[in-house]
């Protein structure tokens, strides 16, 4: 039996994980209203790529977007020592308390507000005049279908990129710890990178199928280049892991959870 020391060593590593899984969930489904140019940030002339037809597309992505890659790799180091259920577990959490914020936003949104805070609030640095409740609900508020797409996208994501995991692990074993995160990460964000804008966009909104896919596909570079870009860092976290619960304990952690996840 696992010593009690080690047990809550375990227990409180999934806290951890978990922890930043949820908060980088939520962050990014919050400040996915804004959406920036890449190519103003670089200090770029705009791409204006052409793409099916008439279509012209440049390089801006959601603020969440940001952090997303961070939420996937968080879900692969799960994966590694807590298994399917790991992640499934923190996923619906996730998926409920994100829905939860919105709720309160929502409710929050529609207080009336107090006619001081209007006065106090009512120029903006510049002197030009700003309705600030508006701005506030312009911010926070999200459409219904944004909401619906992107938690379909994020628990279809998480249950592919688990699966995907999971079926490169049998084939890898213990190595080639890069080889399942990444594939695991491209192959679910193909996914999400899709099913968010189609639902929210094209179901709920006026969007074309063109559009979904050419902003879809911009999306996708992004992410997959992230991901990749950003594999070393699991490599890290496997490191620290290794010495919080020693390297015998976490192969053994590992083990269990890929036998666990193969049954």
């Amino acid at each position: 039996m696992p010593s009690l020391s080690f047990t809550n060593k375990r227990t409180n590593l999934y806290i951890f994980l978990s922890a930043i899984f949820l908060t980088n969930a939520l962050v990014a489904e919050i400040i996915g209203v804004k959406i920036f140019s890449v190519e103003t940030l670089l200090g770029t002339k705009p791409a204006q790529i052409h793409l099916f037809g008439d279509f012209i597309l440049d390089f801006n992505l959601t603020a969440g977007a940001v952090i997303w890659p961070f939420v996937f790799i968080t879900s692969d180091i799960i994966n590694e020592y807590f298994g399917k259920s790991g992640v499934r577990r923190i996923s619906f959490l996730t998926a409920g308390f994100v829905g939860y914020s919105f709720l309160i936003i929502y409710a929050v949104t529609n207080l009336p507000p107090a006619q001081f805070w209007l006065d106090v609030n009512a120029k903006d640095a510049a002197g030009n005049s700003i309705n600030i409740d508006n701005a506030f609900q312009m911010i926070f508020r999200q459409g219904l279908g944004i909401i619906i797409g992107s938690l379909t996208a994020f628990l279809v994501g998480q249950i592919l990129d688990v699966y995907v995991f999971h079926s490169l692990r049998k084939i890898t074993g213990s190595q080639k710890i890069w080889l399942r995160a990444t594939g695991s990460t491209l192959v679910s964000q193909l996914v999400d990178s899709f099913v968010v804008l189609g639902i929210a966009f094209y179901v709920f909104g006026n969007w074309s199928l063109t559009q979904v896919l050419a902003v879809g596909i911009i999306n996708y570079m992004y992410k997959a280049t992230s991901a990749i870009v950003l594999t070393p860092l699991l490599y890290v976290a496997h490191y620290f892991i290794d010495r919080y619960l020693g390297k015998e304990h976490a192969e053994e952690l590992a083990n269990e959870s890929a036998m666990s996840s193969f049954m």
